[in-house]
């Protein structure tokens, strides 16, 4: 047997390779095996069965292992890592390294422990002439012959104050039997668990929640790929929609694939499946799939769901890469989210590549939101996806009042910034007496981002970066938050020496230092990415929250949506205006959609909520339909505009990235790239740039961009991959390729 292996050795070739007798009845596709280079010993994927055209058989090497019994990647999830590589311009041993989690390639140990059993009785006389010599022995077999199951040897030695010699004499007798099983590390199962746990009883559907249900149980019975866009406005139910439809895809069988854009909003949606599956008590299990997850859980996850045990995963963008067997239904809730693009190699969108890898698996996609992409939406206009409705909430909840307060007017009135508007803090006063919660949102954590010099005007920047240094407070000190440096914050100016320094801006330190000012007896918390560095603390956070043991919650963007507290009913965006004024075309819809999703985290229980927006531009279009959650009418204004100047979804955009430690040198590189790419492809590209990028400066490195506007992306591609294999690089010249970016600025 001659199988093609694709090694995880930081290159992209099939190798062949001989499979000894004794493991060809492991060895299929997908199967991860060691394999000898060179000297050394690599892990790689089996990818095709047969033997080489160029290569003498007689002189192959041999299979030198293989890992698992079963296949590491399923043949879909091969297709799928084929098709990201041609898509995404990336190397495909990447993308089987970020499908196969580290823990799995690592061969990380399983947590086992040994039980025993009392596997022969002795008669009553036998066992009195033992008692005579050896009580011990006597005293823990009869301990062991009432138990009704296997006992854990350490807690059964520990109770009984006995040692493990006499536990193996008894062995050596045949009258006790020692097992060896293992233990499965399930993540969330533990004592924070117990303050996300919500109803297990399904509800009663409205009228259009049950359209939708039955909409999404056709097209499972029909068992072919299809793709739904579920808008529903917040608090409609989706959540409810989206357990109907796994309920139908497990009794059929199927595995189910659940994606959440946020590490945060994870606990709460396992705490509702999990319950929801013990309560149809058919045994089926949830695996949680995240990078926050410890190595043991996250093997012991996978192997539950590579070996069928368990069939339903929720979790992180990554989690479509979990080994699901009989794929059925794929749900991507808050599809809009640009958390679903990966920034790093490779640079996949978890929604498009669910679409793609439920189109393999002839499976069923739901995409929800309430603030659906254009790119989606204008694949319902197409006639490509379908388009399931839910315009109100349940049990007829009203949407929150948004009250906009113009800054400008507030500035003047108090004469200076605040963090914080006179009508802001009156109506947290208010929530606070009536025992109610608040949450503020403010998408920048720190305490100011910029130092500025009143005297020279001097703005303290990073030294490797090319942004100012935002001020932390807790420590005194300014930190970049790009590549990490920091240093003490300066008492002096450092360029004149003058005392008078202000720091300007806002950050979620100075929004919660100006809270706890203002609501002394309220027991605040901050939830960013400089407290939540320890595993679990954001889930003690919300668990608290959730118990209503904190007042008011200030956060960044990791609470700006999918959360649902009933006690919430006041939700503050203190600045408004921070996704609008960067230079990106997105910027007006990343607005909207963070508008209308805070919004939604109030008034979901029974008391209305209310909003309280802050901005200096209450007239943008994206904060005006805001205020009436009018996806419809923002949709079309801002399609208008993106058809009249061609912007995606309209065609599709490639960001080609040049980096490295000299300008003038990236800037020649790139365009004389810019000029071969407009010579060979003509017209099937629209080039923009070369341009320094927004951020022309990030650990040290320069950056230039290079924009291409296509109608397809998979043949400009291949030509781009084609073109820069032959190109003459300088050494110190990196780029990289961004099909579909999500962050331009």
């Amino acid at each position: 047997m001659i199988v093609g292996v694709h090694p995880l050795a930081g290159f992209d070739k099939v190798l062949h390779y001989r499979v000894p007798a004794h493991l060809e009845p492991l060895v299929t596709v997908g199967a991860l095996v060691r394999v000898p280079i060179l000297r050394a010993f690599k892990l790689g994927i089996v990818g095709e069965v047969g033997a080489p055209r160029d290569f003498p058989v007689d002189r192959l090497k041999a299979v030198a292992q293989v890992v698992y019994p079963f296949p590491a990647l399923t043949g879909e999830l091969l297709e799928l890592a084929r098709w990201m590589a041609r898509y995404y311009a990336c190397g495909l041993d990447g993308i089987i390294e970020t499908m196969i989690p580290a823990p799995v390639r690592r061969g990380a140990a399983l947590k086992q422990e040994k039980l025993l059993a009392v596997a022969q009785r002795p008669d009553a006389e036998e066992l009195n002439r033992l008692e005579r010599r050896a009580p011990q022995q006597v005293r823990l077999y009869r301990f062991l012959a009432e138990q009704i199951r296997p006992a854990p040897k350490s807690l059964v030695l520990s109770r009984l104050g006995v040692t493990a010699a006499v536990a193996q004499a008894l062995v050596k007798r045949g009258w006790l039997r020692e097992e060896v099983r293992r233990i499965e590390r399930v993540a969330y199962a533990d004592s924070h668990a117990a303050g996300e746990l919500v109803a297990a009883q399904p509800h009663q559907l409205n009228g259009e929640q049950q359209a939708a249900v039955d909409a999404l149980n056709a097209d499972l019975a029909a068992g072919a790929f299809t793709v739904s866009l579920l808008l529903g406005v917040t608090g409609s139910g989706k959540t409810e929609v989206y357990l109907r439809a796994i309920d139908t895809a497990l009794k059929a069988g199927g595995g189910v694939v659940f994606l959440v854009p946020e590490v945060a909003l994870t606990p709460q949606t396992v705490a509702r499946l999990r319950s929801r599956l013990e309560a149809i008590a058919r045994g089926h299990r949830c695996v949680v799939w995240h990078s926050f997850l410890s190595e043991g859980e996250r093997l012991d996850g996978w192997l539950a769901l590579a070996t069928g045990e368990a069939r339903v995963v929720v979790g992180a963008r990554s989690a479509i890469f979990a080994p699901v067997q009989n794929l059925k239904l794929i749900v991507v809730d808050e599809e809009h989210e640009p958390a679903y693009k990966q920034d790093e190699t490779p640079r996949y969108h978890g929604r498009d590549v669910a679409v793609m890898r439920a189109k393999q698996a002839g499976a069923v996609v739901v995409l929800g939101s309430a603030t659906p992409s254009l790119e989606s939406f204008t694949n319902v206009e197409a006639g490509k996806y379908k388009l399931l409705q839910l315009p109100r909430r349940v049990d007829a909840r009203q949407l929150p009042y948004i009250e906009v307060v113009d800054l400008r007017i507030e500035a003047a009135k108090q004469r200076q910034f605040a963090a914080l508007s006179g009508r802001l803090v009156r109506a947290m006063q208010d929530r606070l007496e009536r025992r109610e919660q608040t949450i503020l949102f403010l998408n920048r954590r720190g305490y100011s981002s910029a130092m500025l010099c009143k005297q020279c005007g001097h703005v303290e920047q990073c030294r490797h970066c090319s942004i100012a240094m935002t001020l932390h407070r807790t420590d005194d000190t300014l930190r970049c938050h790009l590549c990490g440096d920091q240093r003490a914050a300066p008492v002096r100016c450092p360029q004149c020496g003058a005392p008078d320094i202000r720091w300007r801006g806002l950050g979620t330190q100075r929004v919660e230092e100006a809270v706890r000012r203002v609501l002394p007896r309220a027991r605040v918390e901050r939830m960013d990415a400089d407290t939540m560095g320890r595993k679990d603390r954001f889930r003690e956070v919300l668990g608290q929250f959730r118990a209503g043991k904190i007042d008011v919650l200030v956060g960044t963007q990791m609470i700006g949506k999918g959360l649902d507290f009933p006690n919430v009913t006041l939700v503050g965006l203190v600045d408004a205006d921070i996704s609008m004024h960067v230079p990106d075309f997105r910027a007006n819809e990343r607005t909207f959609q963070l508008l209308v999703q805070v919004a939604g985290r109030a008034g979901r229980g029974d008391r209305a909520g209310e909003v309280i927006v802050q901005t200096f531009t209450p007239q943008s279009e994206a904060i005006q339909f805001s205020r009436h959650a009018d996806y419809a009418g923002f949709a079309a204004a801002e399609l208008k505009m993106r058809r009249d100047f061609r912007y995606p979804p309209f065609r599709h955009l490639i960001q080609h990235l040049f980096r490295g430690p000299n300008p003038e040198k990236l800037k020649f590189y790139a365009e004389q790239w810019a000029r071969l790419v407009e010579k060979t492809l003509g017209d099937r590209v629209e080039l923009r740039g070369p341009a320094p990028a927004p951020i022309e400066k990030i650990k040290d490195e320069y950056r230039w961009q290079l924009w291409y506007f296509t109608h397809g992306v998979t043949k400009v591609v291949a030509e781009l991959s084609r073109l820069r294999a032959e190109f003459a690089w300088a050494d110190d010249v990196i780029q990289v390729l961004d099909v579909d970016p999500m962050d331009l600025a």
